[in-house]
């Protein structure tokens, strides 16, 4: 079979795409997402032949896809409230709402479930096609089962040229990993695949939703598959890949030190690897991730490697859909270590010392950094760079620490917190890491890593997964006065001195917003704990 490439700014080549698809032929199409091969998702006998060209297994349901909201009325049964506030906040998006289908939707389509999945995307190149062909698209991702899901067109040409009448090309996709999948058809929503759009923005619209146990867990042998992408191996490229879920440290020795011949990092780890290295977006962002997550995959079977460490995405925001697809990618395949290092930090004044209790009744080992600065950290050299600095007042007559003096002329100004971090950062590592040997040494398996600056002094890079604590500003400026016995005006120079929240929200595994509601912080202490404890 010829496979034509046809081109989106040419209207005649749009409307020869949907004449292809009236007819029950298939056609590769862009989304935001990935690409999709799509068929006339209410001929039964075209999508067929979308199982038999994939090879993909007939009880895997596929994603019908509209161009305009009210397309979703024949296809099913009702469109509850939840649903039209979904519809209203993300459509047109990578957002695929599940509800009770009507009889149009044929079972091949469905996996023969009584639901359909229904998106609208707002890659305008499909629209265009789905409208040319008149009827709604069933339109997995274009490439073949198992594989990784095509997000630029040459992958996809080089999968299905000689299977499939016509390829669109469309560029690169924008989001680059397949749509948030949600279901509406159970008495409470529940996500099924994350994407794009995020648990916390879905909950934001219609409430709180349940995740379901195959978004991070594999799947029991025999269970009734709900959305695409639950059940089977998918996402995998011909090398074998294990997901290295340790510190970046641990990761730097790993790679290094064993037999791999090659490691999926994010963008600046590479230099510090001394093998052949592919980068999948940068570290603590997820949606950088997602966008380069399918094209690496692919790119480390072009380099030809066989064995692949890969580095451990968090599972909070766009970071769940990359951990989702790379778990799949792996087949679950994990490299940890028995010990692991937590880091707590957060704005000053969140109460994170009340976290740390907690962590400690849970069988936690602490590491207190602010009181490991007062055990010789600020004398000797570290004392001298800090007064050629900010000045004799710092210290007293005896030569000593001022440890008021200083905090006040280093919080006086962001600029002052950064040389302060500067100077001391170096002497604080090293006593660190010598702490964490010691508790070790000890068979300490959870070490915590209590440290207001851990990312400013980098020493996230020690961690397995972080915590951050949060708290509302006049809570915190309220706790900060009583703590320390200092004025509103030297306490408001603390907080302003701080990133915002939003820098600790987006660099960690957890985020506790600790807002003197006793019952619920412990909740999310425990929460937090029980998964890292698994």
């Amino acid at each position: 079979m010829e496979t034509k490439v046809l081109h989106p700014d040419r209207e005649d080549e749009i409307e020869y795409a949907g004449k292809l698809l009236r007819e029950g032929n298939l056609v590769a199409i862009p989304t935001e997402t990935v690409y999709g091969l799509a068929a006339n998702a209410l001929n039964g006998k075209a999508v067929k032949e979308i199982f038999a060209v994939k090879g993909r297994p007939s009880d895997n349901p596929l994603i019908v896809h509209i161009s305009e909201r009210d397309e979703i009325l024949p296809l099913v049964k009702e469109v509850p409230e939840k649903a039209k506030r979904l519809m209203e906040a993300f459509w047109p998006g990578p957002l695929t709402i599940i509800l009770k289908k009507t009889d149009i939707v044929p079972l091949e389509t469905t996996g023969n479930l009584d639901t359909v999945a229904v998106r609208f995307p707002e890659n305008e190149i499909a629209r265009r096609v789905i409208k040319a062909a008149g009827v709604p698209l069933a339109a997995p991702s274009a490439n073949l089962s198992g594989e990784p899901s095509p997000t630029e067109f040459k992958y996809v040409y080089e999968d299905l040229e000689g299977r499939v009448p016509a390829v669109i090309d469309g560029g690169d996709c924008a989001v680059g990993v397949e749509s948030t999948v949600i279901t509406l058809a159970t008495e409470k929503p529940r996500l099924l695949r994350p994407g794009g759009i995020t648990p916390e923005m879905i909950e934001s619209v219609i409430g709180e939703i349940d995740i379901d146990k195959a978004v991070t867990e594999k799947m029991q042998q025999g269970a009734k598959v709900s959305s695409p992408g639950m059940k089977y191996k998918h996402y995998s490229p011909d090398c074998s890949i294990i997901i290295a879920d340790v510190s970046f440290n641990e990761y730097v020795k790993l790679v290094n030190e064993s037999d791999c011949d090659g490691a999926l990092c994010f963008e600046g780890e590479e230099k510090y690897l001394t093998k052949k290295a592919v980068t999948y977006g940068k570290c603590y962002d997820g949606l950088s991730q997602a966008h380069r997550l399918f094209s690496a995959l692919k790119e480390l079977d072009e380099m030809g490697l066989k064995k692949v460490y890969a580095r451990c995405p968090q599972k909070r925001g766009v970071g769940l859909a990359v951990y989702n697809r790379l778990i799949r990618s792996a087949g679950y395949s994990f490299y940890k270590n028995e010990t692991k290092v937590i880091g707590l930090t957060g704005t000053t004044g969140s109460g994170k010392s009340t976290v740390c209790k907690e962590l400690i009744d849970a069988g936690f080992s602490i590491i207190d950094c602010d009181k490991l600065t007062k055990s010789g950290i600020y004398e000797g050299e570290c004392l001298e760079k800090l007064v050629n600095f900010f000045g004799k007042g710092i210290i007293d007559e005896k030569g000593e620490l001022l440890r008021k003096n200083l905090a006040a002329a280093a919080f006086s100004t962001k600029e002052n917190t950064l040389k302060l971090n500067e100077i001391t950062h170096p002497y604080i590592m090293a006593k660190i890491k010598e702490e964490i040997e010691n508790y070790k040494e000890k068979g300490a398996r959870f070490i915590v890593l209590d440290a207001p600056t851990l990312f400013e002094a980098e020493a996230d890079k020690l961690c397995t997964k972080i915590i951050s604590v949060i708290s509302d500003k006049e809570l915190r400026l309220q706790r900060i006065i009583k703590r320390d016995g200092i004025d509103k005006a030297l306490a408001l120079k603390r907080i302003s001195a701080q990133k915002d929240d939003s820098f600790y929200i987006e660099r960690s595994d957890y985020v506790i917003k600790n807002d003197g509601d006793i019952s619920a912080l412990f909740e999310s202490v425990q929460k937090a704990v029980a998964e890292i404890t698994l």
